[in-house]
């Protein structure tokens, strides 16, 4: 049997003792398990602001649209991609509210979700129990180097010399981004002008410490009523850049089109 992952202080960096109820480390930091069953391992000085991550609002509209499974196809790919991987232990690094991170069990033996946002993992972790659910930051993980098999970024910020640190060798990361057309027309709705997304941009920051394995595209048309678009909407970056007025015409659509792209990238540590 394959031994836990090994976790950290985010204080002191020693190796953290998981036992029920108060994880501790060596040093005397101790971390209680919330009712819910996660942990907080996000110190308030690496906190960038008070309530850091997705808004409350944000996150019930996440739940509300996936859980529908208007992006059910890019779960399925996400889940072709990472399965021969065989990946014993896995982190979702912005987890969100857990609706992909849910379906990884399926493939690989331990699971776990990270995200800045308190409200996204007290979300996830009532919800499904089968993983482990931590509060923290991607940019110090808390996680001991090269503990990892495989690491899951969908549409979160990317450090790359901490995932580095963090996977063992041969690891592998797989990043979702945007594919260039993503939700175009609702983004022409919203914008005067509409640029294309870049997912090209990321090749750069990996090129030095991995390999690219493979990429490719996947895309889901989305039929939106009024209600699902609303959602969507609420759980998108780009409602909090257009002018308001724009957004509230887009709001009174009964019936709205549009398509969803996404650009999926499959690293190698060297």
């Amino acid at each position: 049997m394959t031994a836990p992952l090994a976790l950290v202080c985010p204080l002191c960096r020693l190796p953290l003792e998981r036992p029920p109820k108060t994880w501790r480390c060596a040093s005397g930091h101790s971390f209680d398990v919330a009712r819910e069953g996660y942990v907080n391992l996000l110190p308030v000085q690496h906190k960038n602001s008070l309530d850091p991550g997705d808004s409350a609002e944000s996150l019930a509209a996440r739940r509300d649209f996936l859980g529908a499974g208007h992006y059910a196809p890019l779960r399925q790919a996400v889940l072709r991609l990472l399965a021969p991987l065989q990946p014993d232990r896995l982190l979702d690094l912005g987890c969100g509210e857990g609706w992909y991170t849910s379906a990884f069990p399926q493939v690989a033996a331990e699971v776990v979700g990270l995200d800045i946002a308190k409200p996204a993992i007290q979300l996830a972790a009532k919800r499904f129990k089968a993983i482990t659910w931590l509060v923290g930051s991607g940019a110090s993980l808390p996680v001991a180097d090269g503990a990892l098999d495989a690491i899951s970024c969908l549409f979160t910020q990317l450090h790359v010399a901490e995932m580095h640190r963090a996977l063992r060798h041969g690891g592998h990361v797989l990043v979702v981004t945007p594919a260039p057309t993503h939700l175009w027309s609702l983004r022409a709705g919203l914008f005067d002008e509409v640029r294309a997304h870049e997912p090209d941009k990321f090749l750069a920051g990996f090129e030095a410490q991995f390999e690219v394995l493979g990429r490719e595209e996947v895309r889901a048309p989305l039929q939106l009523t009024q209600t699902t678009l609303k959602q969507l909407l609420a759980m998108t970056p780009y409602v909090w850049k257009a002018r308001p007025e724009k957004r509230l015409a887009l709001e009174q659509s009964d019936h709205f089109e549009t398509e969803a792209a996404f650009s999926l990238l499959l690293f190698k540590k060297r």
